[in-house]
């Protein structure tokens, strides 16, 4: 049975293990984190696309479970005025599904674990090389190492596997934004069942959805500079008066969702990789973000990682060779997936009340 090293215990991880425990092969999880990738306070939308290749896997169920319908998505002014209402897809089980990144996570990882895959924590991978008889060795940082037949590196945007497949590879693209998390107490603004509310605020992009917990989810995309490592000791309290102060003069509910938000308020830069030229080498290959990272406009980062699991599980069982497999696998995947990166770094730049006119 083919062994298969897989660097990331995140969505792309471990959906690729299932995938390619599906399939027929070993696959073995390392993750760096104590944990897991928890990324707390964040979520996203896993689309009609991404949602289609999990039941693919038989692995949506747990999906949905811990989510709830995204129908349509009510795009206003900074004053407030209802501009357009567009369909997303149906409120069913095959329609998209909201829920928080931790709790895709965790329904990934279980479901990974209880279809037999290993998942090791603490492994932060330093190291991979090809071996003279074929295969692959990573070497993680706590001196400790495993030998396989092929290497996944699903470990994100910041990936140690794309710098060790490629040292010139493109390091991430700072988008011109941060993105901010919040969760509000009770529903302080009017909400459509299932529905996204998109605001085009005088300063910065809004967005809330009524979540079946009986608060208001929220996120806010607000240009500025990069703050670096900075943010990492911005609190909530802090991240909260920057969202406020970009939508405090606006007509629009923005404020009242933050105002109504207490310490559940997140941030961070946001960063793409538009392009990475080489996606493998010898038995090494990507997957998700450490191959192609959109920016969150798109909503497609986590459905795109979830495809390419199951595109390269495929091309895995149904070409022998790694090589050629790799390549086909690179053939279907490259052009959608950095048309998506393209097209949500162009939605990203759609702040400004006067962008609404080219919002479609």
């Amino acid at each position: 049975m083919t062994k298969a090293l897989v660097i990331g215990g995140g969505i792309a991880g471990c959906a690729t293990a299932i995938a390619l425990r599906a399939a027929g092969f070993e696959p073995v999880v390392y993750e760096a984190y104590p944990a897991g990738g928890d990324d707390a306070g964040a979520f996203l939308t896993v689309m009609g696309n991404g949602m289609a290749a999990l039941r693919s896997l038989d692995a949506h169920r747990p999906v949905i479970a811990g989510s709830y319908p995204a129908a349509s998505v009510q795009i206003y002014d900074a004053g407030g005025r209802l501009l357009e209402t567009r369909g997303i897809g149906d409120a069913g089980e095959t329609g998209p599904r909201t829920l928080l990144r931790s709790t895709l996570y965790r329904a990934l990882q279980d479901e990974a674990v209880s279809r037999g895959v290993r998942i090791e924590h603490g492994r932060r991978l330093v190291q991979a090389g090809m071996l003279a008889g074929g295969g692959v060795q990573a070497t993680f940082a706590d001196g400790g190492s495993a030998t396989g037949d092929v290497l996944v590196g699903a470990d994100g945007i910041h990936s140690a596997t794309r710098t060790l497949i490629d040292p010139d590879a493109p390091r991430p693209r700072y988008t011109g934004q941060a993105v901010v998390y919040g969760y509000a107490s009770g529903v302080p603004a009017p909400t459509a069942p299932d529905a996204y509310h998109m605001i085009f605020g005088s300063r910065a992009f809004f967005g809330y959805t009524a979540a079946p917990d009986g608060r208001t989810w929220w996120f806010a995309r607000i240009p500025g500079p990069q703050a670096g490592p900075e943010q990492a000791t911005s609190t909530a309290a802090q991240w909260r008066e920057r969202a406020l102060r970009a939508f405090a003069d606006d007509a629009s509910p923005a404020a009242a969702v933050i105002r109504a938000t207490g310490d559940e308020v997140t941030g961070g830069d946001s960063y793409d990789v538009p392009t990475t030229p080489i996606w493998h080498r010898g038995s090494m290959v990507l997957a998700g973000d450490a191959a192609h990272a959109a920016s969150p406009a798109a909503a497609q980062g986590a459905s795109m990682a979830l495809e390419d699991a199951v595109t390269l599980a495929r091309c895995l069982r149904e070409e022998a060779d790694t090589a050629r497999a790799f390549a086909a696998y690179e053939a279907i995947r490259r052009e959608p997936t950095e048309q998506t990166v393209a097209a949500s770094a162009q939605m990203s730049r759609r702040t400004r009340p006067e962008d609404a006119a080219a919002a479609g």
